[in-house]
């Protein structure tokens, strides 16, 4: 999956946006109604990687299973799993985690 890509794919869902804030080479994909990212997008020893938020047991699980999911790299490590998008994991699993992230970061609906 190309840069390109995997940003594309994380704006198709509802209210999202792209920042900048640590400069070019971070790309931070967030919520519009409360700006929390919910995956980072960045080179790392020549690899694109992308943290996304996780539940810790589901964390530790995915790492178990996957070489290219691994703890959050300048993350919680509880929280957070680095993926190497190096083209081994299927889109499908890679859209599973992004979607996890993405519900545990979304706003949480008001209860008015």
């Amino acid at each position: 999956m190309t840069l390109n890509e995997i940003m594309d794919y994380c704006l198709s869902y509802p209210d999202t946006y792209k920042d900048y804030p640590f400069g070019e080479g971070w790309t931070v994909m967030r919520h519009k109604g409360n700006k929390k990212l919910f995956a980072l997008i960045f080179h790392l020893n020549g690899h694109l990687c992308i943290n996304l938020k996780c539940e810790p047991e589901r964390a530790n699980f995915l790492r178990s299973i996957y070489k290219e999911v691994k703890p959050g790299y300048h993350m919680n490590k509880d929280h957070w799993n680095t993926i190497i998008l190096d083209g081994a994991l299927t889109k499908e699993t890679l859209g599973d985690m992004v979607q996890h992230s993405f519900e545990l970061t979304k706003p949480k609906k008001s209860h008015s």
